[in-house]
This record gives C-alpha cells, structure tokens and sequence, in this order.
C-alpha cells in the first residue's frame, strides 16, 4: 500500500523540477554572458578614448548613447515580453547585444562612437529587462530568494570580461579583441537560446498574474513605494556603471596605474560582488531585507570614498572592492520588494529606474570630471549609495 504512491509520485514532482532547474541554468548563463560582454567593452573604454580623441566630456556624451538606447528599449521590452514571452525576447536581445559591442572600435570621433552605443545600449537594455522578467517569473515558481544568485551569474560574468580585457590589452587590438566577443556572445547565444526557446515559462502564481494584468488596481501607496524602491536600484547601479566605465580610466590617469592594472580595478569590484550575490540568498534569509539595504549601502559609501580618493593604486582597488560587497544585493533587493508590491509591473518599474542609474551615472561622472576632477566625480557614487541606505531604513515597515 506504501510503495505505491511512492513509485507514482516522482513522474508528477521531478519533470517540474527539472523544467525549473534546466531553466535556471539556462538563465544564469544569459545573465553571465551579459557581464562578460559589457566588461569586455568597460576595460576597452581608454584605448577609445584615446583612438576618438575624444575629451571627458565628449566621452561622457558619447557614453550617453548607451543610456538614450538602453532606456528607450527598456520602456518597449516590457511590452514585447507580454506580448511575445520574455523567452525569445531574451534570445533576440542577445544576437543584438552580441553584434554591437564590435562595432565602437570601429569609429573614430565621439559623434559616431555616440551613434553606435546607441545600438550597443539597445540591446543591454532589452536584455536586461527581459532576463529580469523571466527570472521573476522563476524566483515566483520556486518560491526562494534566489535573485541574488542570477545577479552573481552577471558579476562573475563581468569579473571574467575583465579580467581577460585586462590580459590581452597590450598584446590585442580593441577590434580584435571586441569582435572576438562578438563571437563568443553569438556561439553562446545559439546555444542557450536554443534550449531557453523550448522551454515554457513557469506558471505565475494567480495573484501576481492579476496585479500584472491590472496595475491600475494598485493604490497611490503602493505605486510610490514601488517608485522608492526603483530609485534605491537607482542609487545603487548609479554606482556600479560609473565604476565600469570610469573606474579603469581612474586608476590610469589619476594614479598612473599599468593598462593592464587598470582593467584589474573592475575586476576586483565585479569579484565582490559575485562573491557577495552569491553569498545573498542565505544573507537575506538569515538578516533580512532592511538589514542588506542599509548594510550594503553604508559599506558602499565607504568604500567609494576610499577608492575615489585613495593616494595609491593598490588602496583604490580596496576600495573598489569593498563597494563591490556594499552594493552586491541592493538591486536584487528593491527590484524583488517592488515585485512582492506591485507583481511583474513593479518590477518592471524598478528594473527601468536601476539600470536607468548604471546607464546615466556614466554621463554625469564625465560631466563633473571636467568641471572638478574625475577623483571628486567618483564620490558621487558614495553620496547616493548613503542614500540608498537612508531610504531602505526609512521604508523598513
């Protein structure tokens, strides 16, 4: 009578499982290709620099291309996603991702450095966006705080890009070099995609399909906390693209780091934060959510000041690396709070304000390089950082 049901129940209980397991792994390869592909292009930032000619602050308005293309894309992907399934969104944004990323080393003004990384942004953009829906959607099915572990996925992804970029530097061109991860972004995505397309996306619990499906539902509150929440992802990935794109060229030009030494500053930070995401699932069950926002957000701010203002190469990569640890679980945090909220739509919301911060920071470093010092720009990103903690402990309730 009791060998029964035990034989009959793992067809019904395994299959779901390795559904949800096969799409995790498949996820996580996205979000670490996504990391790899844009710290190649990061670490790859001075050589174009210098190869344009361009300023700091015909750079900073360059590097805007990438915010302009990735935030209009993030504001139609959310739709395609519903309308088509984040799946092969996912795929697409991908090919697209893949293929831009060689075309900067192709220019040779700030003019058309700013037209081609409004392609490049328009593929990170809509690749981010539509990753997050669909891990959402799995964090949803297994009912576990595993967001932080997709987040690693794209710090490991980054640490890796970096760490490469800053091996071959002298000996590899920034068109071979790019077009090489060109190459591997596409192979990666031909073979990810093709099980990411077969597989079905994990059945939404109903009240979240209900909440997505009828956002106007939702009370002036609730929409203000969801906005709150979006600008702490804000203040945070505000930080971690000012140092993607600022950070190799700190270390090179304000403390006459080796190209090579330069590219290892990114590294170290994307590092932390791989080792504190994938540290973030357990941190949050045991600490709590208010806990990582405020905790983060203070080591953070500490961290940038020492790394912005550090007198010495190996103390600035200290400081990277301890904002790397402060900021590691913020934006999983508030994109997850938002989603609890408000379903998919707010974390739709929230996705769009943080990755609009990681896209505009860069800019706005460029601008306050040239009208301070590039040194007392980077100190911005520990002012919001402190903010970020300062809001997650005013919203703990």
């Amino acid at each position: 009578m009791r060998t029964s049901p035990s034989v009959s129940a793992p067809p019904h209980s395994t299959a779901p499982g390795n559904h949800l397991t096969r799409l995790r792994i498949v996820l996580t390869t996205f979000f670490a290709l996504d990391g790899f592909i844009f710290a190649g292009w990061v670490v790859r930032i001075p050589a174009i620099k210098e190869q344009t000619g361009a300023s700091a602050s015909d750079l900073g308005l360059a590097l805007l291309g990438v915010s302009a293309g990735a935030v209009i894309t993030m504001t139609l992907t959310g739709r395609l996603c519903r309308r088509f399934g984040s799946h092969p969104v996912t795929v697409v944004c991908g090919v697209l991702l893949s293929l831009s990323v060689a075309l900067p080393p192709l220019t040779h003004s700030a003019t058309a450095l700013g037209a081609v990384l409004l392609i490049f942004g328009a593929g990170y953009g809509g690749i981010n966006v539509a990753m997050n829906s669909a891990a959402v959607d799995l964090v949803a099915a297994l009912r576990r705080p595993i967001m932080p572990s997709f987040h690693a996925a794209f710090s490991l992804g980054g640490m890796v890009g970096a760490g490469l970029g800053g091996l071959i530097a002298d000996s590899l061109s920034p068109t071979h070099h790019l077009l090489g991860l060109t190459v591997i972004g596409l192979i990666v995505t031909a073979v990810a995609g093709r099980t990411l397309l077969r597989l079905e996306p994990p059945t939404p619990p109903s009240d979240v399909h209900r909440e997505d499906s009828g956002p106007r539902r939702l009370n002036s509150r609730t929409r203000r906390l969801v906005i709150v929440f979006g600008l702490i992802a804000l203040c945070t990935a505000y930080g971690e693209g000012a140092l993607a794109d600022w950070g190799a060229l700190h270390l090179e030009q304000d403390l006459s780091a080796h190209p090579g030494i330069a590219a290892a500053g990114y590294s170290c930070f994307a590092l932390a934060m791989t080792i504190g995401r994938l540290t973030g699932t357990t941190l949050l069950e045991r600490l709590g959510q208010t806990a990582i926002l405020v905790a983060g957000g203070t080591t953070a701010a500490a961290g940038m000041l020492l790394g912005a203002l550090a007198p010495s190469v190996w103390v600035a990569l200290l400081g990277f690396a301890i904002t790397g640890l402060g900021l590691a679980n913020i934006f999983p945090v508030a994109v997850e709070r938002a989603g609890a909220l408000a379903g998919p739509s707010g974390v739709a919301t929230a996705s769009t304000l943080g990755y609009g911060g990681m896209l505009l920071g860069p800019p706005a470093i460029g601008f306050m390089a040239d009208w301070f010092t590039l040194p007392i720009a980077l100190t911005s990103v520990a002012v919001l950082a402190a903010l970020a903690a300062v809001i997650g402990y005013s919203t703990r309730r």
